[in-house]
């Protein structure tokens, strides 16, 4: 029984090798600097105001109907794929989804939520 699980232990070994092997590798190339200043980002160039700024809250908006649209059609794909076999009733329950969303995209659309300013 063991024996079947040759391969996947040799799988396991040689990619925490090589996982181990890149992190001393890399330790060994990496610029040491003793110089450290309090900038939140080691860029080379020095920090312009407060980090805690805060971003417009309609980028993450638009981010999100991007998301829930995205969402969308990767449930309906597969019911396009079974549309013959779900019938009359898998189509209403699409139809009822797809009218959902698209009253959900009305309402953000009035909201201005698609605005890109």
């Amino acid at each position: 029984m063991l024996s079947q699980y040759f391969h996947v232990f040799l799988f396991l070994a040689i990619g925490l090798v090589f996982g181990v092997m890149l992190l001393f590798i890399s330790s060994l190339v990496r610029a040491r600097s003793q110089e450290k200043d309090s900038s939140a980002y080691e860029c080379g160039m020095q920090a312009i105001g407060s980090p805690w700024v805060s971003p417009n809250i309609r980028f993450y908006i638009f981010a999100l109907l991007f998301v829930v649209f995205d969402a969308e059609a990767l449930f309906i794909f597969p019911w396009a794929v079974r549309f013959r076999e779900l019938g009359l009733i898998g189509y209403v329950e699409v139809l009822v989804f797809v009218g959902i969303l698209f009253f959900g995209l009305i309402y953000a659309w009035k909201k201005g939520a698609l605005k890109w300013e």
